[in-house]
């Protein structure tokens, strides 16, 4: 199984999902994440991974620019309102949208961000485990 997900900055959702889907699967599967404006992976990401004992702290964020969208089995789009990268190519694509928990918002507090960063993962677990249900692995 070879999976891709993507979102914008590949700094939150799609590193939470990388690191989630490489503990679920184990080794036999192939999981990467990327962007289409990658920045670095978001402090509160990592420390929600940490509190499912996911380490992501060695992950960097990487375009889509350089990938081929056949390479995949799926493709996972995690965008919600802003616009989702796309890769051509002809491969299975999901679009799961999540809200992006990472804000530019003053009046949020780092608990506030907390909360929305556990939100997130404890959203993209859901969908992957009901994935891993009912995809052909």
């Amino acid at each position: 199984m070879k999976l891709l997900f993507l979102c914008v900055a590949n700094s939150a959702r799609s590193q939470m999902a990388e690191g989630l889907a490489r503990d679920l699967f184990g080794p036999g599967a192939e999981i990467m994440s990327a962007g289409s404006a990658p920045t670095k992976p978001n402090p509160y990401a990592i420390e929600a991974m940490a509190g499912r004992g996911i380490d992501i702290r060695a992950h960097s964020s990487k375009s889509f620019a350089s990938l081929d969208a056949a390479e995949f089995d799926y493709v996972i789009t995690l965008c919600a309102e802003e616009i989702c990268p796309w890769l051509p190519g002809k491969t299975q694509r999901l679009h799961w949208p999540i809200d992006d928990p990472a804000s530019s918002d003053p009046a949020l507090t780092p608990e506030d961000f907390r909360r929305r960063f556990a939100s997130a993962r404890d959203d993209i677990e859901a969908r992957i485990r009901a994935f891993m249900a009912t995809a052909p692995l």
